[in-house]
């Protein structure tokens, strides 16, 4: 069979199996405690035919006995529980910009009126007569809470003074109180151009001063007037009709949204679903429901 095997092929054969030996095949062989190859220059048939590498190798492959393996297998578990946690962190964020705000020691509706001054903070400045702080008893249990003055709130600089204001003092009186005895603000106190929906940016300028008139006041009860004022304390999209008349809550105290005063001046059929939600509210604040005040 050696003389079958061509010159050229002998040099090929030998130069792999020098190739081989440069690997330690040779030792690996020893270690294994198979028998030791022969001489590979010498014998290339048998070494061709018998001894390469693909059944040896195969055995090779079963050597590793999963040495750095389990270590992966074992650390990948681990690895995946940190960043369950670290997705899991924005869940927590869940109180709104007003919640994260801190309440400042000694505050009263004097000093919150003192650093508003006469406000250039926004936009709204420049096109406005009046402030329109708010206006009621500092010390009230029922805060009501509007969207921003109209063109009497403008002039007068007091809140809910035009016909919406005057339809808001009927709903307060059928309740059993007066206006001195509630207090009424807006989420901006400047009026916007053309009684037009206050902006983000205003809103967002603005009601950091509503936030302390409420803290300052401590009220057991709020109640939003408009999508606009629900939407400014409870931070959120959601369409007033999928919360009016619900009980909701604002830094620890009891908040409901209703219909705006002028949203019944256009829809006069609303009024007796704004007369439920605030009788919820006499009901907390231990008033006497009346009949037939709902008009």
């Amino acid at each position: 069979m050696a003389e079958r095997i061509s010159e050229t092929l002998q040099k090929k054969l030998s130069s792999r199996f020098n190739f081989y030996e440069d690997l330690g095949i040779r030792l690996f062989y020893r270690d294994r405690g198979g028998a030791a190859m022969p001489e590979m220059g010498q014998h290339l048939e048998p070494a061709a035919s018998a001894h390469f590498p693909t059944p040896e190798l195969k055995k090779e492959e079963t050597l590793p006995k999963t040495a750095g393996k389990p270590a992966l297998q074992k650390t990948a578990p681990s690895v995946a529980p940190v960043s369950s946690k670290i997705t899991s962190l924005p869940v927590v964020a869940g109180p709104s910009l007003f919640e994260a705000v801190e309440k400042i020691a000694g505050d009263s509706l004097l000093k919150t009126r003192e650093d508003l001054g006469e406000c250039t903070r926004c936009k709204l400045h420049s096109t406005r007569q009046k402030i329109v702080f708010g206006d009621g008893n500092p010390k009230a249990e029922l805060v009501f809470v509007g969207e921003g003055p109209g063109a009497d709130e403008d002039a007068q600089g007091l809140p809910f003074v035009g016909r919406a204001g005057k339809l808001l003092t009927q709903m307060i009186e059928a309740m059993g109180l007066q206006r001195k005895d509630v207090y009424i603000c807006n989420v901006v106190k400047c009026r916007p151009p053309e009684n037009r929906q206050p902006e983000e940016d205003e809103v967002s300028t603005c009601s950091p001063f509503l936030l302390r008139q409420i803290d300052a006041i401590a009220p057991k009860v709020i109640v939003c007037l408009g999508a606009v004022a629900a939407k400014t304390l409870l931070q959120t999209n959601r369409g007033i009709s999928q919360f009016r008349g619900e009980w909701l809550e604002f830094r620890g105290r009891k908040l409901l949204a209703t219909y705006h005063p002028a949203y019944l001046l256009r829809n006069p059929p609303a009024k007796s679903e704004v007369w439920k939600d605030l009788q919820k509210v006499m009901a907390v604040l231990g008033l006497e429901v009346k009949k037939g005040k709902s008009s």
